[in-house]
């Protein structure tokens, strides 16, 4: 048992070295002048991202298992999400500098590793532990899209592929049948293996019909051809909702690194131009020629509809996905990944900010589902066509806003992306994007008609 319980601390220790590590690379690699990131509603500046995540340390293992008083009481609403508006996070005169905000962090992490390593490994500070820092993870994405999309140089890591052509793999046929889907809703190991949020639970099964499912994502070239067939202007291809979206213009200027506002309808994916008769899309902050076999990535719910309508195709149901990923029928072994329960590996998955999804959506066999599907961890979020709503029999988790504040008006997608770490997705893992999002690593895969 103490052998047992010395190996779980070392894991735990692993994980919360691992976070602060990347945490530490994202924030240290920017000068003080990139920190204060330009204004932009769907990202943070480093400084709060880095503060709020070790405020949740604070929280959710100090104050609710030992009753620890805050570093900084004064703070404490600040680096609240619920308490601080988002534009008032840019505000210089409310928080701390880099060295503060940093010295905080490394206060808190170092408390959280004194308390790992002193105190008694019980389910439920097991289970606080690893909320917390998945949460960090969380933050560690949002970190890296921020990257994106202001324009900075990519972070530490970040690994040119070696070239390769794609392949066409067409579709893989999933039979009808009744299959699992999710998490386990109560579990005598909810702190390890069967961890999961509360979107993701309770488990329970599903009848469906058969289908046929893509074995890759949509790749640059097939959406390429969608656009060159003037699939923007053809109203007939869109829902309402996505006419309405077509039709609204925003602001384009940190796309295009330009100091006044760029206000302007979508007609391509966000990151693409067309210049000097080549398509290119950027990557951080560089162009660079569109590569035809890279899946298409920072497309929105609404994109990727329009794509399936010119197509012919649909988006999966957010159950169907889940099957055609892991393929878990009533008692056989319940796999966690389409490869099994071994852990995400790079021949099996572009995460943790390495390749940001410039192989062929062909790419990467290893990581095949039971049914040929490739890529359905990593890479990208893949949108499918549901709302994101509860299963039946959800129960709130620790951190009441998980999931319910995105309940009703968000999509969900599904894999986690190129910039995901690895450590915080299953199969089973759902993600809620409001439809228009498309600046996050959002991309899709579809099912015939």
């Amino acid at each position: 048992m103490a052998d047992r319980e010395t190996a779980l601390k070392d894991e735990m220790l692993g994980l919360l070295e691992n976070a602060r590590q990347r945490t530490l690379a994202l924030v240290d690699s920017l000068d003080d002048d990139q920190l204060q990131v330009p204004w932009h509603p769907g990202v943070n500046p480093p400084l709060w991202e880095m503060g709020h995540s070790s405020f949740f340390y604070e929280v959710f293992v100090l104050n609710l298992l030992d009753g620890t008083p805050s570093y900084d009481p004064s703070m404490d609403d600040l680096w609240d999400s619920f308490h601080i508006d988002h534009r008032d996070r840019w505000n210089r005169d409310y928080f701390p500098g880099r060295e503060q905000t940093r010295n905080y962090m490394l206060t808190i992490y170092d408390r959280i590793a004194q308390r790992i390593r002193e105190q008694p490994l019980d389910e439920r500070s097991r289970y606080l532990y690893r909320y917390a820092i998945y949460h960090q993870h969380m933050h560690i994405e949002s970190m890296t899209w921020c990257r994106q999309t202001v324009g900075y140089p990519p972070p530490p890591g970040v690994m040119k592929p070696a070239s390769a052509r794609g392949e066409q793999l067409g579709d893989a046929r999933i039979p009808a049948g009744t299959w699992l889907i999710g998490m386990p809703g109560e579990s005598a190991d909810y702190a390890g293996e069967d961890f999961a949020f509360d979107g993701e639970k309770p488990r329970h099964t599903v009848a469906l019909d058969a289908f046929s499912i893509s074995r890759a994502p949509v790749s640059n070239a097939e959406f390429l051809a969608f656009l060159e067939d003037g699939g923007y202007r053809r109203p007939e291809l869109w829902s309402f909702g996505g006419r309405k979206w077509l039709q609204s213009e925003t602001d384009v200027a940190l796309v295009f690194g330009e100091r006044e506002p760029v206000l302007r309808a979508p007609r391509h994916p966000l990151y693409w131009r067309l210049h000097e008769g080549q398509w290119q899309e950027r990557l951080f902050d560089q162009w660079q020629p569109l590569e035809p076999d890279a899946p298409v990535i920072h497309v929105s719910y609404w994109e990727a509809e329009a794509w399936c309508n010119w197509a012919g195709r649909r988006l999966p149901t957010e159950r169907e996905w889940e099957v055609a990923a892991l393929g878990n029928r009533p008692g056989e072994t319940f796999r966690r990944f389409p490869w099994g329960n071994e852990p995400p590996t790079t021949e099996r998955v572009d995460m943790d900010t390495t390749m940001m999804a410039r192989q062929p959506a062909s790419a990467m066999p290893a990581g095949e589902s039971p049914f040929g599907c490739r890529q359905m961890i990593g890479t990208c979020w893949e949108w499918t066509s549901d709302q994101f709503l509860p299963y039946d029999g959800f129960k709130v988790d620790m951190y009441p806003f998980m999931s319910t504040l995105q309940f009703g008006d968000h999509k969900v997608t599904r894999g986690g992306g190129c910039a995901t770490s690895s450590v915080l997705i299953r199969g089973t893992y759902r993600q809620a994007y409001l439809p228009q999002r498309n600046d996050v690593y959002t991309g899709f895969r579809t099912c015939a008609l």
